[in-house]
This record gives C-alpha cells, structure tokens and sequence, in this order.
C-alpha cells in the first residue's frame, strides 16, 4: 500500500531532511507542497516527481488522498498548523521541537486520538548511525551495568549574529530536542534533572550553549552542546561496571545531504573506519578485551517505513505520546527559573 503525504514548508527541512527519503520510497508518493510563497525555480527542480505545488493551504487539507501531513515549519507555527491538518483528517508528523509548550503538545494528542489519527514528532535521529552504535553497545551487556553516559553535540562557529529569538530558537531546543529523544528512547523518564543554559557568544541571542544531566536511579546521563569546541570532544562516552565505549564523530547523513550526495548514493552516510567506536571491557575469563566497533549505516528515511506501517498498518508509532511530552518537559522547565539548577520529574 502506498502513503499519500504532503508537506507544509519548502525550505531546507522540507528538501535535505525529508524528501531524499522519501521520493526514493516506492511505499510513499509525495503529492503535494504548500508553501506561502510560491518558489518557481526550486519547484522546477522537482518536475520529474509529479508533485503540485500550492500557496493555498486548503487545497493540500482538503484533498483527500493526503494521508499523512509532514510539516516543516518554523517551531511557533507547529501547533496551530497541526491542529488544522489534524482537524482535516490527516496524520501529522511535525518537525522539532514538536510544539513550544507541553500544554499544546498535550492537546494535538488528544485531538488526535479523538480522530483516530496519529500524531507524532520528527525525532530523525533516533537513526544516526552513532546513536545505532550505542544502542548495540548496550544491548550487548559487555559493558555491564551502565554507570554514566555523555552525548555531545558540539562545534566551533565563534561568530554569532545578532538574534532575537525567543527560547525555542535557541541550541536547547533545537539541538537538545534530538539528543535528549535518543536518552528517552533508551532509559524512559528520569528521576532530576540538572540544568546549565547560556548564551555564550552573544549574550543577546538564544541560548547556544547547554549542559543538562539526566539522573536515574542506577545512572546519569550528561547531554551536553555548546558552540565554541576546537578539539571535538567524543560523539558518545559510556561507562559500565565492566568496561567502556568511545564514539567519535557524529552521523555522516547530514555532511552527505550538505554535500549533494543522496541516500541511494554509494557511500552515503557511511562512517568512516577511524570514527568507529572503542570498547574496553573485562570478559568472563577476568581478561581485559578491546574491540572496534563498525558503525551501523544510519537511515533517517526509516522515521517513514515505520510511520508508513503505523498508519496504513496500525502498529505502534516510534515516538510515543508519553516520549514525546516527557521531552517537552524537560524543554520548558530549562526556562522557568535561574540557571544552573536541579528540579525533580
């Protein structure tokens, strides 16, 4: 069976996040985009795709072949768009941060399953391939019990134009949205959780730096970015009572996407053999072993397969409701009060 989308946004969400996936999926037709304005020149770009362009909302809400609505907007348009396709009858899939409060988020869900549809966030980075590393880490039990885990995501951008964003423009929940997601997915909800938000390089814009530990009744996790990093810390480091993993280097989907190249492409995404991860650990024999671990090829065209099967299939959407506002949570509390600070969950 085949899942008719359409996608409300035309900017580069939309054409490097998104459509490299989803226009190479026989399962998946995108048949229609809305933008508010027209864009003529990257429209012609698509021709052989079949795909009608619109800057008339109503005409990709009201059309009822339109399955699934994918948006690809700015973060303080995602509630009142969502309710609008949700309210048409489409599924929604919406781009991070999935709303800008946890009481909006709350409130698409329960639209949705007043509906019978799915709403879900666009969490693509529960399949970076360094992320896929970890997963495999632990579900091999050679570490032993896990004791701490650190997730970066950092870079050396030393200039910082003037912006007045709000708090949801900011690194927080732009980039912490993803990297706390793939803690959730893993470990659930924590018991505290420690905040450290700034805005380093330029005092008058959103945050772009931030260091939030999550604590669980046997270990903590440190979900750290910050802006200014010109030695790159590793992508991932984990501690068990038997031994450790070393990650450098995150997911090459991204560069490849920047760099033109196309899943489907050879060598796409692929992580190159000197970012392969390292791990140290005591065997059953009492004998130290160290491993190199081949990174897994990373696919963020899999967020579709699955929501593909959870529509047309009703089996269980990837990100949960709970997940989902568990994260919000934790967004919002980063913002109601003097940082750094610890609150209980």
């Amino acid at each position: 069976m085949t899942l008719t989308i359409g996608y409300i946004g035309f900017g580069k969400s939309t054409t490097r996040y998104h459509m490299p996936y989803t226009l190479i999926r026989d399962n998946i037709r995108v048949k229609t985009i809305y933008n508010h304005h027209r864009k003529p020149e990257l429209e012609a770009e698509y021709a052989q795709h079949q795909i009608e362009f619109t800057d008339n909302l109503d005409v990709l809400l009201q059309d009822g072949e339109i399955q699934l609505v994918s948006i690809c907007t700015p973060a303080s348009t995602h509630y009142e768009l969502a309710k609008k396709a949700l309210q048409n009858g489409k599924n929604v899939l919406v781009e991070k941060p999935f709303c800008t409060t946890s009481e909006e988020a709350e409130e698409l869900f329960e639209l949705a399953k007043s509906k019978g549809l799915i709403a879900t966030a666009y969490q693509n980075r529960r399949f970076d391939s360094d992320f896929l590393a970890v997963k495999e880490v632990l579900a091999s039990g050679k570490i032993g019990d896990l004791v701490e885990l650190e997730s970066h995501m950092d870079y050396y951008r030393p200039e910082a134009p003037d912006s007045d964003g709000e708090y949801y423009d900011g690194a927080f929940y732009g980039l912490g949205v993803h990297m706390m997601d793939q803690i959730i997915d893993l470990f659930g909800r924590p018991e505290e959780v420690s905040y450290d938000i700034r805005s380093v390089r330029n005092p008058k814009n959103p945050d772009d730096t931030f260091e939030v530990q999550f604590f669980y009744p046997k270990h903590k996790v440190i979900v750290k970015t910050s802006h200014l990093v010109n030695i790159p810390y590793p992508k991932f480091i984990l501690h068990g009572t038997k031994g450790s993993f070393v990650k450098y280097g995150i997911d090459q989907q991204e560069t490849c996407l920047k760099a033109g190249v196309m899943p489907g492409d050879a060598n796409f995404g692929i992580d190159p053999e000197s970012h392969y991860g390292t791990l140290v650990y005591v065997n059953e024999n009492n004998e130290t072993v160290q491993e190199t671990v081949p990174t897994p090829l990373g696919d963020y065209g899999r967020l579709y397969d699955q929501l593909h099967d959870a529509i047309l299939n009703s089996t269980q959407k990837l990100v949960s409701d709970n997940e989902t506002l568990t994260n919000m949570t934790i967004l919002e509390q980063g913002f109601t009060g003097k940082n750094p600070r610890v609150i209980s969950l």
